[in-house]
């Protein structure tokens, strides 16, 4: 064995071998994967290892259509059957919702070319004849459906890496994982130890087990899951083809062609949790006792929509273990804590998944960064506040309502609340109707009373209004938005200027009390991150950005050393604020304090620290509506404090309590991004704007790749559209034609209150501002129009007033 490697991949299941073949078919063949067993022990030897290419996030879809195309290549590559079975895929609708998101996913299909679109009733039941397509709005077909075999996937990766010089040891159990000073690590096991810069923690079940081993606790958790397959039915075994797998998601089960008979599985509400405290060493290829009970309303509306099955016997019940994160998805990425460390733990449609994880994981530790954005995968969504009780309510929620769609704005309550502010209650007897960002509560809208709960659905809900009558007091005299989720940063000591300097994009401000807007570049040269930075002393800086990405953000902070006597410190917790905005705001808040709010005394762009109702706060001039405003940052304990007074001195104005789904809409009739939205490390600064705040002139973490993408002509444009909306307005994600073609997609949207528009924001190519497309809300065409200038001020008057 070897003693040295450049990776060494923990977990021998489908996903790390993979990551095995991945890493080496991009060059690095001194790589080695460690299995405790046997190869597929754990999860994957049981696993119904169906494929699907389309999903609701389109870098998924992606990564799907490349994982199905693959495993073709694979087969013909190392000479190893994958058992692959492509049929095809029914999808039927049941209500309309089911059917708008099917629609959305068709309309997705056509703009990036994949193979999904609808059919008749007709032709379904010449691709299904065993199905009864009763009650059925929609029925979409995707031929390269199907489903693969587990094992034979699984050994395709594992021969393929080691026709590439990878080395996979079985029945080789990992004993210890020890960081060493210069970040590198050894890995240790009973038969040798391994030194290595990357570990990979791809160990399905035993996630959670070999991350304590580095110190971590990652949010995972197992249940059982079960499927049955019948015997033969006559009507299949007749049959000289294979059929269709059927998706029917409102019937809360998958089923599929398995022999001569079917197979059909179900995310049951009444789901089991198992090995709650830690997987069993011993655990290899064991199965649990059939509970097909918990199943039976499931396997009632299989068999209603497929009534052959009810003729058939059981064959088989296969009643396994899966390991499931809060939100279903894979806990992904390098761990931002600690250097070399990647985890790609928690997987659920890993047959679906697996290659374009591999390729991605491998991107990541080979080139730098994978060249999809997949924060929605990324590891650091979640941080220490995902403890175990979070973790079990949410898996909990995510494996009973597994088939549930994931409606725009949609807000599960499950485990919550995490954390809270001082003002949370009040702001709940208020009317408060709060989201979750990185596990703090904060409100999105405020209801006439306290109790009130989203709709949700593809069309507009019940907060439409509420959100709009926020909206247009903001603009039309002021209000009050909890901003204390943004990320708040203190950078003090004498080398705090060029530590920032280094890190971002553009020049720090030279100045006390100045401030500027700059990018954070990416590996690849995109937009990492947005930040504000101000001036507050000549040896203290403050940074203010997205409040959700500060986990992923610390691998970038991590990347520059700090200078000697400089320290960065994380005011996250401890500082809360509010951005008090609308043409009405400095008169509100002129009557709170005695530093003069006026232009000439505190411009766009300024702060100070200033006492407002005898709470000393930070005062920034700034504001994500678009408005005339100040964001006033205060310590936590003066949060109820500030706000009281604010309210108080608000209400004679006509102003109020705002929340984050009104700002959401005020930024984008602004023409504002968003970051994880607009703003992301698979876009360059050209194409969303931000070029001028990128200064090529002075050395700044990954110059040069910013340098060398900027010297090319943008891909896409980032624009404003306006559409013709009515029921429902764009979310994100809707692909945008012209002319019959296929040119973009949006990123952000929402109906533009103060402007009386419905508003998106998206990229685009082929085509200029003032030319008529088409946005596919609801996957339906709607006329719209790509402005030349943001709808509201267009000329910052009001915002430097």
């Amino acid at each position: 064995m070897k003693t040295h490697a450049q990776a060494v991949v923990i977990g021998g299941g489908v996903i790390g071998c993979s990551i095995l073949y991945h890493l080496a078919k991009l060059g690095w063949s001194d790589v080695v994967l460690l299995e405790r067993d046997e190869l597929t022990s754990g999860s994957t030897w049981h696993a119904a290892a169906n494929i699907h290419g389309l999903h609701d996030s389109t870098n998924i879809s992606r990564i799907q259509h490349y994982t199905m195309q693959l495993y073709k290549e694979l087969e013909a590559e190392t000479g190893q059957g994958c058992g692959v079975f492509q049929p095809g895929s029914l999808y039927l609708a049941q209500t309309e919702n089911r059917e708008h998101q099917l629609r959305l996913q068709a309309a997705k299909a056509k703009l990036y070319g994949m193979n999904f679109h609808e059919v008749s009733r007709t032709e379904a039941e010449r691709l299904h004849p065993l199905v009864d397509f009763d009650g059925i709005r929609c029925i979409m077909f995707e031929p390269d459906g199907g489903n693969v075999d587990p094992s034979g996937v699984t050994n395709a990766y594992a021969t393929g890496a080691r026709q590439r010089g990878a080395e996979i040891h079985r029945f080789t159990p990992v004993t210890a994982t020890e960081q060493q000073p210069d970040g590198t690590w050894i890995v240790r096991t009973p038969k040798v130890d391994i030194a290595t810069p990357w570990v990979v923690n791809a160990a399905g079940l035993w996630a959670r087990e070999v991350a304590a081993m580095a110190g971590l606790e990652l949010p995972l958790i197992p249940t059982e899951h079960q499927y049955f397959v019948t015997e033969t039915i006559p009507q299949i075994a007749a049959m000289d083809r294979r059929l269709p797998s059927v998706a029917d998601r409102d019937g809360e089960y998958y089923l599929r062609q398995e022999g001569k008979g079917l197979l059909i599985g179900a995310y049951e509400r009444d789901m089991r949790f198992w090995a709650e405290d830690g997987t069993p060493q011993g655990f290899g290829h064991e199965l649990f006792a059939d509970d097909l009970d918990r199943i039976e309303e499931n396997m009632l509306r299989a068999i209603a929509r497929v009534p052959a099955a009810g003729e058939a016997g059981v064959k088989r019940v296969i009643n396994g273990p899966m390991i499931w994160s809060p939100d279903s998805n894979v806990l992904f990425g390098p761990v931002p804590e600690l250097t070399g460390y990647f985890a790609c733990c928690g997987i659920i449609p890993g047959f679906s998944q697996s290659g374009g994880m591999g390729l991605a994981a491998a991107e990541w530790m080979v080139e730098g960064e994978s060249k999809m954005d997949l924060f929605g995968w990324d590891v650091a969504r979640f941080g220490h506040w995902a403890g175990k009780d979070f973790t079990k309510a949410r898996v909990a929620d995510q494996y009973a309502h597994r088939f549930s769609i994931h409606f725009p704005n949609e807000e599960r309550a499950a485990g919550r609340p995490v954390r809270t502010r001082p003002v949370y209650e009040m702001q709940r007897d208020m009317g408060a109707v709060f989201g979750l960002n990185y596990g703090w509560e904060h409100p999105l809208w405020f209801a006439d009373a306290p109790g009130a709960t989203d709709t949700n659905g593809f069309t507009r809900q019940n907060w439409w209004e509420p959100v709009g009558q926020e909206a247009r007091m903001l603009r039309e005299a002021a209000g009050i938005i909890d901003i204390s989720n943004f990320a708040k940063y203190r950078v003090k000591g004498p080398g705090a200027e060029d530590w920032l300097n280094a890190l971002f994009a553009n020049r720090m401000p030279a100045k006390v009390g100045r401030s500027c807007l700059t990018p954070l570049i990416s590996k690849r040269g995109g937009i990492a991150g947005d930040f504000t930075v101000t001036r507050l002393a000549e040896d203290e800086l403050w940074v203010i950005g997205s409040g959700m990405a500060e986990r992923y953000h610390q691998r970038y902070f991590r990347a520059v050393p700090l200078p000697a006597g400089t320290t960065f410190t994380s005011l996250t917790g401890a500082v809360c604020g509010f951005n008090v905005a609308g043409p009405k705001s400095r008169e509100i808040l002129q009557s709170l304090t005695n530093t003069s709010l006026a232009t000439a005394d505190f411009p766009f762009m300024r702060s100070a620290r200033i006492t407002l109702a005898g709470v000393e706060v930070m005062a920034l001039r700034v504001s994500f509506t678009g408005d005339l405003g100040w964001e006033l940052h205060c310590a936590a304990a003066d949060q109820p404090r500030l706000y009281s007074a604010l309210l108080g001195a608000a209400e004679p104005h006509g102003a109020g309590p705002v929340g984050s789904r009104a700002l959401m809409a005020l930024r984008i009739e602004k023409g504002y991004g968003s970051w994880s939205r607009e703003y992301s490390p698979e876009y360059w600064p050209q194409e969303v704007g931000l070029d001028r705040l990128v200064k090529l002139d002075k050395p700044f973490l990954n110059r040069d790749a910013a340098s060398e993408v900027m010297q090319k002509p943008a891909r896409e444009t980032l624009v404003l559209i306006e559409v013709a909306a009515e029921a429902a307005d764009a979310t994100g994600g809707e692909p945008i034609f012209h002319k019959g073609r296929g040119v973009g997609r949006v990123t952000s949207g929402a109906y533009g209150y103060s402007v009386g528009a419905s508003l998106a924001l998206g990229f685009v190519r082929d085509v200029v501002p003032g030319d008529e497309v088409e946005v596919m809300i609801l996957g339906r065409p709607h006329a719209a129009r790509i402005l030349p200038a943001p709808p509201f001020d267009p000329d910052g008057q009001r915002l430097r007033a």
